[in-house]
């Protein structure tokens, strides 16, 4: 039987007094797209903070494998080595790092947490260059500040370019559409498809179903009150986007 590349049992989380993840159980077996959708507040970018190892979070319960590895006893450097990358909704702005002294920086602190070599300059520079022609990324963005004065689709396509060079096994996108005009969108799209592949697996998190026209998903899940509530193919989607969510609120009560 194949290990699932992401599998979450139980999972209870809160922030404070509150809980918010309330018994999420999801599993992603490898080469699988999954999209989670559900109304704000309803849980799903805490899901994604909890996974990478956000600090302020307390997990109560529950437990979470990598790749058959216990992921919640990890450091977040420790996930981000053993394969779990978080494409944040919001990129922040680093100012004084160039961003290809950045994506260096990233990919030889991985290597060496692995034990790998680091990557010879003259070979990071040809991987960046053919990651950044994929992604339409192009060398004075890459020397600009990480994310200072970038537009929303060039932070995004900052991300997706970090993604192409370190190559996780499981990538978790929270809502990567926000702010997004539909060019844009069809270009991080783009990037994201390139990567999909029989060993690496996504999440994808977000309000929308025009997202899952450019990413489509072989599963579709439903969150609401912190945890998962219906789950079915890509038509869950449009079900979603045309009825609204009301529909699912009497099933997480």
């Amino acid at each position: 039987m194949t290990t699932p590349i992401l599998e979450i049992r139980n999972l209870h989380a809160r922030i404070e007094d509150r809980e918010i993840l309330k018994g999420v159980n999801l599993i992603i077996p490898p080469g699988q797209v999954h999209a989670v959708m559900g109304r704000n507040g309803s849980g799903k970018s805490t899901l994604s903070y909890v996974l990478a190892g956000k600090e302020d979070y307390e997990i109560t319960e529950g437990e979470v494998l990598l790749d058959g590895q216990d992921l919640l006893a990890m450091e977040p450097d420790e996930r981000a080595a053993a394969g779990l990358f978080l494409a944040f909704q919001y990129p922040i702005e680093i100012p004084g790092v160039a961003t290809m002294t950045f994506l260096k920086a990233a990919m030889n602190a991985q290597r060496k947490k692995r034990g790998e070599p680091e990557m010879l300059t003259p070979d990071f520079m040809r991987a960046v260059k053919q990651a950044g022609v994929d992604l339409n990324v192009d060398n004075d963005m890459l020397k600009r500040p990480l994310n200072v004065g970038f537009s929303g689709g060039e932070k995004k396509r900052a991300e997706v370019l970090q993604m192409a060079l370190l190559q996780p096994k499981m990538c978790i996108l929270d809502e990567t559409d926000s702010g997004l005009d539909i060019d844009a969108l069809q270009v991080v799209a783009k990037g994201v498809n390139a990567l999909r592949s029989a060993n690496r697996s996504m999440l994808v998190i977000t309000h929308y179903q025009r997202l899952l026209n450019h990413i489509v998903p072989d599963v579709v899940h439903v969150f609401s009150d912190g945890r998962i509530v219906e789950s079915g193919d890509k038509d869950l989607a449009l079900q979603l986007e045309a009825k609204g969510y009301a529909d699912f609120d009497n099933a997480a009560a």
